[in-house]
């Protein structure tokens, strides 16, 4: 079997383990079964991030070590008209060229990431030097494994994160993200009149990191300046607002 292959059948087997963030105990879990099966050093912390430390090929041990990266939450979504159970695991298909999906995302993000490191944590013919490899946490939505890792335990000095987006790129700095969570004092009361539901959707969405440039249309921000606007035309009254596909919701 090739190191391709190697990665193909570990992400295949991964796929069966639901890990949406906020949910990775039983990947964690797995990690640490697969360390110990081979006897690996092997860290697990109370945020469920692992660490896994394979030591040099013999005749290697001179060499400094390596530390690789990569989360192993992913964001699950599926389409509307999906009875797709998220506790099943995705349903990984190959059409000869491509992994896809059937009705959810991949999970690739950061999935090949565990996989690599999977692949070289099993090799026993491959002359590496020490290697280290974390696996974090909630990545995708706001990094608290990363930011709960103690890092103390790693001997490396040198990273690479196995978090790019496109091969044979390394990947040197990105942009980041801000999570805001405000609290907004409302009155509820009775209202009478007609009701109107506005609905904002075939949107083409896209990788905030990834396809940001394309200046795509994002719903919520829509649908807040059309309701500004209104505002300045007739008086309403808010019932609901509600942004779909993560992150967003405010129900009054």
């Amino acid at each position: 079997m090739t190191d391709l292959e190697k990665i193909i059948s570990y992400f295949k087997q991964i796929s069966k383990i639901p890990r949406t963030s906020g949910d990775e105990q039983a990947i964690s879990d797995y990690l640490v079964a697969f360390a110990k099966e081979r006897n690996l050093e092997v860290i697990q912390d109370e945020y469920n991030n692992v660490i896994i430390k394979k030591p040099a090929f013999p005749g290697e041990e001179h060499r400094r070590p390596i530390i690789f990266q990569g989360h192993i939450d992913m964001v699950y979504v599926k389409t509307e008209d999906s009875d797709h159970r998220y506790e099943d695991g995705i349903e990984v298909l190959d059409n000869g060229e491509f992994l896809y999906a059937k009705d959810t995302t991949l999970g690739a993000d950061n999935g090949i990431a565990v996989c690599y490191a999977l692949m070289l944590l099993d090799g026993k013919d491959i002359k590496n030097p020490p290697l280290e490899f974390i696996f974090t946490v909630d990545e995708e939505v706001g990094m608290k494994g990363a930011e709960n890792l103690d890092m103390s335990v790693l001997e490396g000095k040198a990273l690479i994160n196995l978090d790019s987006e496109e091969e044979k790129t390394l990947t040197v700095g990105c942009a980041g993200g801000v999570r805001y969570q405000g609290l907004i004092p409302v009155e509820k009361e009775t209202a009478s009149g007609e009701v109107i539901k506005i609905t904002i959707q075939g949107l083409l969405g896209g990788h905030s990191g990834e396809e940001i440039h394309r200046q795509r249309g994002n719903a919520n921000k829509m649908m807040a300046r059309l309701l500004y606007h209104i505002a300045g035309e007739k008086n309403y009254r808010l019932s609901e607002i509600y942004g779909d596909r993560k992150s967003t919701r405010l129900n009054s």
